[in-house]
């Protein structure tokens, strides 16, 4: 069944602290919508249950992003497609301006947004590992104030988050420290585009004197949130990369992760790219170590 417009309200207030307002004086009443392209499936099948929806399309603090001596701030409203042709952006997260190529086609592109994606909190979403290796950190805002959260703990479950009722995500923000990495992202769908993951990875890596000084995995559509491989990253920290190593690491990603059958794949399927993917990285990152 189709909805029906008239059982739904929309405002527009053009300034964020109007949007909060709203936000706390009827907490969990609204629904904040940017982009849309999440919300206007559910509404086109008549199944969003949110009868109450706040444009922030038009907040200009929301759409910015700024680039920062140390770190880079990107407005929860940006679209892919301004991660996608930020040079800043390409240049030093270039796992987070990928993902962004692999979100839905040109319009979805031109109209998804980032903080949309964190919100919608799906563990298949394409942009979530990259966050997650690259330490982002989240600004939540209300008219209680603002605070600071890192990403690893914004997603507390299947759908679930830490953003309160009366807040919203105001910005991303990046520390620009990862020049120096090697870095790796595959996505394993029935195509790169405008399809649901299977499974993603990215990951970033650094080799110093033969070994990894440093390593960072994270993994989309294996958990009930993206998930990092904190304990795969441990066993493989200031090891020297060989052929058993690189099988331990496989047998770890897969211990780590919690997949499922669902319509797209199966756990089993899951499971083994997962830890192909691990080990591709892995290869390739030590060929990148050899060439240094």
């Amino acid at each position: 069944m189709r909805a029906d417009p008239t059982e739904y309200r929309l405002v527009s207030p053009g300034n964020l602290q109007a949007v909060l307002s709203l936000l706390s004086g009827e907490p969990a009443q609204w629904l904040l919508i940017a982009g849309g392209t999440d919300v206007m499936v559910l509404y086109s099948a008549g199944k969003l249950p949110n009868r109450n929806l706040i444009n922030i399309w038009n907040i200009p603090e929301l759409r910015q992003i700024d680039v920062l001596p140390d770190r880079i701030s990107i407005g929860a409203a940006c679209t892919y497609t301004a991660l996608r042709e930020h040079e800043i952006v390409s240049r030093e997260f270039p796992l987070l301006a990928t993902a962004a190529s692999w979100t839905g086609g040109i319009a979805n592109q031109n109209r998804g947004t980032l903080g949309g994606n964190i919100a919608n909190a799906s563990p298949a979403a394409d942009s979530l590992p990259a966050l997650l290796v690259y330490d982002a950190e989240l600004t939540l805002i209300s008219v209680r104030g603002e605070r600071r959260l890192p990403y690893r703990h914004f997603h507390s479950g299947y759908k679930q988050t830490a953003l309160a009722a009366d807040e919203l995500i105001q910005d991303i923000s990046l520390p620009r420290r990862f020049a120096g990495y090697f870095s790796h992202t595959r996505k394993v769908g029935a195509r790169n585009a405008q399809a649901i993951s299977k499974v993603c990875l990215a990951a970033l890596g650094q080799i110093a004197n033969g070994t990894i000084r440093d390593v960072r995995l994270a993994l989309g559509s294996v958990a009930p949130v993206p998930l990092r491989l904190n304990e795969t990253e441990r066993l493989l920290t200031g090891k020297k990369i060989d052929s058993s190593l690189i099988e331990t690491a496989r047998k770890s990603a897969v211990n780590e992760i919690r997949p499922i059958d669902d319509i797209r794949s199966t756990a089993r399927y899951r499971a083994a790219v997962a830890g192909n993917l691990v080990a591709e990285f892995l290869e390739k990152l030590a060929a990148a170590g050899m060439d240094a």
